[in-house]
């Protein structure tokens, strides 16, 4: 079996933030024990859904979950990047046209408990392929073989593949990034995953200005308080001024 090994430079990113990635796990357990195949899509390129796939994977492997990431967007995989292939390996466009086998396309990495199935070649029918036969089968059988199966889908608002995967993923997130997309896109594209069927599990606001809204880490305010201590103490200082 191919083995893709997380790029070191990727894997000290996950690390770093390995502590927000938790409690997102954490919270998707706490959504249910049914709650196995997870889609997340966003409504732009760009606003970090691939590295948040990915690093939301790695979490649950670290956990001790048995976990698989699928890269389920074809157009514009970002995730050739992350991965590195020690040999040459098919993707998940060769087993949904019906060229390799499930088990040809999944991947083992240097992550434990973590495997991949890659993107592949780009195909002419993106949208067709995740429509067929061969999709539902494999969310079907791989399923029932992992913990977790975490599925990175393309913009929601550029296609509709993310809608059409979502009928046979058990939870959706959207990924956003902070003050980049409006509140307006966002909702609509909350009502078309949730339209799929599939239970919407929430958003993820990325990339935010941790200057600006830190709240540290997990369970704490952080300097969310020190923020408005600052301020007041800047205002002092200018009200003396003018005195």
């Amino acid at each position: 079996m191919p083995v893709l090994e997380l790029v070191n430079s990727k894997l000290q990113a996950v690390n770093k933030a390995s502590e927000y990635y938790n409690a997102i796990r954490t919270n998707i357990q706490f959504s249910g024990a049914d709650i196995k195949t997870i889609l997340l899509t966003s409504v732009q390129p760009g606003e970090g859904k691939s590295t948040t796939a990915v690093s939301l994977a790695v979490s649950m492997a670290n956990a001790g979950f048995k976990t698989l990431l699928i890269d389920a967007d074809t157009r514009n995989s970002v995730m050739t990047g992350t991965f590195k292939a020690t040999e040459r390996v098919e993707g998940l466009t060769s087993y949904l046209s019906g060229n390799s086998e499930l088990a040809e396309v999944i991947c083992e990495t240097n992550i434990p408990g973590l495997m991949v199935i890659p993107s592949g070649q780009v195909p002419p029918n993106p949208t067709s392929l995740v429509q067929n036969a061969n999709f539902t089968h494999m969310m079907e059988t791989v399923r029932n073989i992992f913990d977790y199966v975490i599925v990175d889908t393309p913009p929601i608002g550029l296609v509709v593949d993310a809608a059409i995967m979502a009928q046979k993923c058990d939870g959706v997130v959207i990924v956003t990034q902070a003050g980049a997309i409006k509140r307006r896109f966002v909702k609509k594209a909350k009502e078309q995953m949730e339209q799929s069927g599939s239970q919407f599990l929430g958003i993820i606001l990325n990339k935010v200005d941790t200057k600006i809204d830190s709240y540290g880490s997990y369970g704490s305010y952080g300097s969310y308080g020190q923020y408005g201590e600052k301020l007041e103490k800047t205002n002092h200082r200018k009200r003396n001024k003018r005195k």
